[in-house]
């Protein structure tokens, strides 16, 4: 990416000597207060919703997603998105006390390479803090800070729960066939999606098998290496060409 950074200063904060400069600490403060949508992926995920890319052999780092994966309580401002998820309040002076929220989502496949399970009852993360002595484990995003669950299966509205019973089973509805997903009762499924708490493909008028890879903008990596005029070379084991 060195070439293409230093090409696109309309892009990366880069400097006179085409180096990156990240500005760090005012995109971190942005990403907290300023942003009204968080999205991103993780390793592993339980079943109250509870994240992290620390597991067992693997100590990611999780850079700003537990400072933008959460719900900064001391914004003020208001955005027609941070509004939209304000609870529906009793009367006019209550709704104009009520704060709105982030939306955070977490949108993880339920498996992935290697069979391994992002969904499972504990995390790596909780004995990793235990054996290296740590007071708190090393949580990316916490469970009552997701505001949406997207799998492969479907979409789970978290921030619609009224219970932490009725998380879980929001999770699980959507985790698959692991050993949180093996958790869920068809009926309890059945009563969430007739209650728009968790909403299936088909619930959105989407067809499975519509989901194929010409949907996608860059059918491959060497559509990106043409896109940025050359500019991008990617390392050698994506290449195919």
């Amino acid at each position: 990416m060195e070439k293409y950074v230093a090409a696109r200063p309309d892009i990366f904060f880069t400097g006179r000597d085409d180096s990156l400069r990240s500005n760090r600490m005012m995109c971190q403060l942005a990403g907290q207060y300023a942003v009204d949508l968080f999205i991103g992926a993780t390793l592993q995920v339980d079943g109250s919703g509870h994240s992290s890319t620390v597991t067992k052999g693997r100590l990611a780092g999780f850079g700003g997603a537990p400072n933008m994966g959460h719900d900064p309580r001391g914004r003020r401002h208001a955005t027609p998105a941070w509004m939209d998820m304000r609870p529906a309040q009793a009367n006019e002076t209550d709704t104009f006390l009520a704060r709105g929220k982030k939306l955070v989502v977490q949108m993880v496949e339920t498996f992935q390479e290697g069979g391994k399970p992002t969904f499972v009852n504990t995390l790596d993360a909780v004995d990793v803090a235990k054996k290296a002595g740590m007071p708190l484990a090393p949580i990316m995003i916490y469970g009552d800070d997701v505001t949406h669950l997207l799998t492969e299966d479907g979409i789970a509205y978290l921030y619609k729960a009224s219970s932490l019973q009725e998380r879980q089973d929001m999770i699980a509805a959507v985790a698959g066939v692991t050993d949180i997903g093996l958790y869920h009762h068809p009926k309890t499924t059945e009563r969430l999606r007739r209650e728009g708490l968790v909403a299936f493909p088909e619930d959105l008028g989407i067809r499975r098998t519509d989901a194929t890879r010409e949907l996608l903008a860059a059918k491959n990596i060497a559509d990106l290496v043409t896109w940025s005029d050359g500019l991008y070379q990617p390392p050698a084991k994506f290449r195919s060409w």
